[in-house]
Formats: structure tokens, sequence, C-alpha cells
């Protein structure tokens, strides 16, 4: 796992423990991926898989997604496991409990049909299901994407055992 980390303020909520981090991204569900788009980022939340510093996404042979990655596939991530409000009677004690990871990295458009199988192979195991069978016309009708983290950060906020 490659844990170059951003610079960090809040040093007591920063999480360093590589399991820790390891949890986070293999029990999430959902990843928020920010692209370029000219003049304002555009984020769009995706499920995913995670295996060996990457994270695998399936989607549409196009759209706005697979046009904007196209043009430059650098691109932001963030992943949170939980996050939970914890209300107070006074409004300036509310507070966050939450563990996320941030991160950046280069995503690679695979067209190949047997590393299509592969991704979504990560995929589907990521989210419990590890007996897989796809067939020729679901393969051929989708892109997988593959992102390989060449940074992140992880931060909780709130008790965690």
């Amino acid at each position: 796992m490659n844990t170059n980390k951003h610079k960090m303020r809040r040093k007591d909520k920063e999480i360093i423990d590589e399991n820790t981090i390891k949890e986070i991204l293999e029990k999430s569900s959902v990843c928020r991926l920010g692209l370029f788009d000219d003049e304002f980022p555009y984020v769009v939340p995706l499920n995913y898989g995670y295996q060996n510093n990457a994270l695998y996404f399936h989607c549409a042979l196009e759209g706005k997604k697979i046009e904007l990655i196209k043009k430059n596939n650098k691109v932001g991530f963030e992943i949170e496991q939980a996050y939970e409000v914890i209300k107070n009677d006074v409004s300036c004690r509310w507070t966050t409990r939450y563990r996320s990871v941030m991160g950046t990295g280069s995503i690679q458009i695979i067209s190949d049909f047997n590393k299509k199988k592969e991704g979504l192979d990560v995929i589907m195991q990521h989210h419990g299901k590890h007996e897989n069978e796809y067939s020729k016309k679901s393969i051929d009708g989708i892109l997988v994407l593959k992102l390989t983290i060449n940074s992140l950060s992880a931060k909780q906020s709130g008790s965690w055992k």
C-alpha cells in the first residue's frame, strides 16, 4: 500500500496504521471519484473493488466519465467507512464520527475481455460474491477502470475500537 501522505493539519485524527487503512478500503462500498472537467471538478460516486493498491470500477462504454478520463487520467478519490452525526443539546457541540481515506491516482481504461473479467471479479469479491460467471454480451457492454493509487491519507474522528 502506497501511503504517501498529504500534510494533515489535525495529527490527532490521522490514521497511520496500515491495517486500519486497509480495513477502510476493504470494508467500504462507495468511492467518490473526482475528475478534471475544465473549470470545475466532476465528482461521481461509484461502487468499487480494492486489491493490491488499486481500485476497480465498472462503467458504460461511453459517457462523461470516460470522456474526462481520456482527457486526463489523473484523479482524486474519497472513501468513507462510516459516518455518523453525533447530536448535542448545544449546537456548537455537535460532532461527527467517521473514518475515511482520501488519495490520488491514475486511471487505466481496461477494454481487454479477460482483464475486464479479472477486474469484475475484484469488484464482486469486494462485495462478498466469490463465484462469478459473466456472459460475453455483458462483458462486451462495459469497461473496467483500474485506479492505481499514487498517494493516500486517512483520518478518523470519534471513538473506534
